[in-house]
């Protein structure tokens, strides 16, 4: 039922702690398709490791092309009629498929929408900075969680990290490929602009064109590592500002012909706050 996507690319500290979080997920009807893009360390041979101990898990090998590339590659091999991402120096909370699935079974939605933990986040920031050993996740226990479903995720999607017209409560919040499971059939044809950092903008503005109905749970089911080795860390302000002009370009085109209200909606949330973590950055690069 549930296909999760997971690129690779040198995370040999981090990858049986991604690949774990699947394996104790509480819904156990899932394939996870694992992408080694050209890793240079031990991550593909862990890959493979978990694959001969469960086949549930497929893994691919391929030469080094980026994110996007290994998802557009992981999304030709997609059997599950839902769709999960998870970043490989990242993972997931162990009832995050169980509380998805509930969802869709009871909204008869075609996507769900959940948060990361941000304490999680937040202490292994401080500890990073503090050079302290990392914080270790707690795991909530749910049953029947609050949650909204709307046919007009427009109302609730948001790159705001404080949206004024939006509860909070059910705020759909920036645009990480993570941050939802989806329809399968929805995204499928959906891919990945190559060879820029921001790839998730012009994706995700794609993405709510294609969702009917969202059920929104206001619940921390997935844990965002702040690794500072990650793709977007290693790249200069220069190759930021690029990659977000193309991003933001790549955008602009999708919305040119969507009815007038998405599109203001896209631009009021979206495109505004873009374009100004871009005149941001490139007054910095001065």
């Amino acid at each position: 039922m549930i296909s999760v996507i997971v690129p690779v690319y040198n995370v040999e500290r981090y990858l049986s702690r991604a690949l774990d979080s699947i394996l104790a997920q509480t819904y156990h009807d899932w394939e996870a398709i694992l992408v080694d893009d050209g890793s240079t360390d031990r991550s593909g041979s862990i890959a493979d490791e978990y694959a001969i101990n469960d086949n549930r898990f497929k893994v691919i090998h391929k030469d080094n092309e980026g994110a996007s590339e290994a998802r557009n590659t992981a999304m030709r091999h997609v059997e599950g009629e839902y769709l999960l991402y998870l970043d490989s120096d990242d993972f997931l909370h162990p009832q995050l498929m169980e509380l998805c699935m509930q969802a869709v079974q009871r909204d008869k939605s075609d996507t769900v929408a959940f948060t990361y933990d941000r304490c999680y986040r937040t202490q292994n920031l401080i500890r990073h900075f503090l050079h302290l050993p990392e914080s270790r996740p707690h795991y909530r226990s749910y049953k029947n969680p609050p949650y909204l479903v709307t046919d007009n995720i427009f109302e609730y999607a948001t790159e705001h990290s404080n949206p004024k017209d939006i509860d909070s409560r059910w705020a759909v919040k920036h645009c990480q490929a993570w941050r939802c499971m989806y329809k399968t059939s929805n995204i499928r044809n959906i891919l990945f602009v190559k060879d820029i950092i921001y790839e998730d903008f012009p994706w995700w503005s794609e993405v709510l064109l294609n969702i009917q109905r969202c059920t929104i749970l206001n619940l921390p089911l997935y844990f965002y590592y702040p690794n500072p080795r990650s793709y977007i860390f290693s790249k200069t302000n220069t190759q930021k500002i690029e990659s977000l002009r193309k991003a933001i370009e790549a955008s602009k085109l999708i919305y040119a012909n969507v009815p007038e209200d998405k599109r203001q909606a896209w631009e009021r949330n979206f495109m505004i706050p873009f374009v100004e973590k871009l005149r941001k950055k490139t007054k910095s690069d001065r």
